[in-house]
């Protein structure tokens, strides 16, 4: 039977340690835009589907493309609606989906949030020297 690692040097936890430091700078950077994380996603993601890649996009689509549970991202987006930031509607292909929009206010705020959270992680990777390994063993952890 081997000895247990030290959690110094646990991948796992390095990583859950990593990711909630990172996720406290990324909370915190929103605040003033009165964003929570989950929100800063779906609003960037609809922003940069419509926007920047010209799509109509579905919740479900949204959803996948910000990986997150459709359940909640249909709730998130209610909140985002509320604050006018994206409009739902009837999907003009899919009569059982709902087809999501940013409105232009919500464009504007989340070009403001994109560019907080790039610096915000500008600051948080500094320390990593080759930027370009980082990003591969990234890509290659989210599957």
């Amino acid at each position: 039977m081997s000895s247990p690692r030290r959690p110094a040097d646990s991948p796992g936890l390095l990583l859950w340690r990593a990711t909630l430091r990172w996720q406290r700078l990324i909370v915190a950077a929103l605040k003033p835009l009165d964003l929570t994380h989950v929100q800063f996603v779906l609003l960037a993601s609809t922003w940069w589907l419509t926007s920047v890649a010209g799509e109509t996009p579905s919740q479900r689509r949204l959803a996948e493309h910000a990986g997150t549970d459709p359940m909640m991202t249909s709730q998130v987006l209610r909140a985002l609606e509320a604050k006018g930031l994206v409009t739902r509607g009837a999907h003009p292909d899919d009569s059982r989906a709902r087809r999501v929009g940013v409105t232009r206010s919500g464009a504007a705020l989340a070009k403001r949030a994109v560019a907080v959270v790039e610096a915000a992680d500008a600051e948080f990777f500094a320390t990593v020297r080759d930027q370009a390994a980082l990003l591969d063993v990234l890509r290659r952890l989210s599957g």
